[in-house]
């Protein structure tokens, strides 16, 4: 089942109310997916020169701080920590591909949630309203989120099995769906791009695809418009890149899915009732988006 929330702001008197719009949307999906949920917030806390690394322990007493010195020292490198829960932010002007291997290399029970210079991703298993809380959603601002709860079906309860998934700098994906060619696929992706996978699971998969385009120079746009033709399965797709957020239903479409525009914002849910809460929603452009056709907006 599951259940996908975005919404994106275009009105920059807003940002500051991201996370506060944003989490009852979250919760409100609850009973499409109770086991876990996530987060992936854009936003520019840190000097946006710097590049952010989110990563997650399942050890409570992890000291960030002692893991940071071990790098900093490691790599001679300038680093700084920002913990939250069970994540914790890492911010360096260094190449991040190195900061990423030494966590790795460092405490290999850790993983890595995301890379970029605006994304942050928080996930964790439990109730919606329970990971919100964990993470202080609610009091997060920034330019656009994208949110999933999940009820496995497949698989195993856990922080890496669920969404959103990112493989490329500030790209993020969630799915309620189901792929059929994602092994294939992932084969195809390790030995042409060179890409690590961290789990099992198909959203995984059709992250990499996406970033792959993206270094490759598709805009987030191009990139969903491949998955029509590339990715086999069902599946609904809310992608977000640092400065766009986009939509896909593959032709089938059988999943649930709704779109609201207005003036000053962008917002999706699998069911209406994630949007309800949203300002001035009554008089929002709110629709089913087609079968087979990409819904992008950008902020520049």
């Amino acid at each position: 089942m599951c259940g996908i929330v975005g919404l994106f702001l275009k009105s920059k008197e807003l940002r500051s109310e991201l996370g506060s719009m944003f989490t009852p949307m979250l919760v409100e999906m609850t009973s499409r997916g109770p086991d876990s949920a996530g987060v992936a917030i854009y936003r520019d806390e840190h000097d946006g020169s710097n590049w952010k690394i989110t990563t997650f322990s399942p050890d409570q007493y992890t000291d960030w701080i002692a893991l940071a010195d071990n790098i900093k020292f490691e790599l001679g490198i300038e680093l700084s920590v920002h913990s939250n829960n069970s994540h914790c932010v890492f911010v360096t002007d260094s190449e991040p591909s190195a900061v990423v291997e030494a966590i790795e290399r460092n405490n290999p029970e850790m993983q890595v949630m995301s890379v970029g210079k605006l994304v942050e991703i928080y996930k964790e298993t439990g109730l919606p309203t329970e990971v919100a809380t964990r993470f202080k959603i609610d009091q997060m601002a920034g330019t656009h989120a994208v949110g999933h709860t999940r009820m496995a079906t497949e698989s195993a309860v856990t922080t890496a099995g669920s969404h959103p998934y990112s493989t490329g700098h500030d790209v993020c994906l969630v799915h309620n769906g189901s792929l059929s060619n994602h092994n294939r696929l992932r084969e195809n992706l390790v030995k042409s791009a060179g890409i690590k996978f961290r789990t099992e699971n198909d959203t995984e998969v059709a992250a990499a695809f996406i970033s792959d385009r993206l270094a490759n120079d598709y805009n987030l746009h191009e990139a969903l418009t491949d998955c029509i033709s590339e990715l086999d399965g069902f599946y609904t797709f809310v992608a977000g890149s640092a400065d766009g957020f986009a939509v896909l239903r593959d032709p089938i479409a059988c999943k649930p899915a709704v779109l609201a525009e207005s003036d000053s914002y962008v917002a999706f849910g699998s069911e209406y009732r994630a949007l309800t809460t949203l300002p001035d929603i009554e008089h929002a452009s709110v629709w089913e988006p087609e079968p087979a056709v990409v819904y992008s907006w950008s902020l520049n």
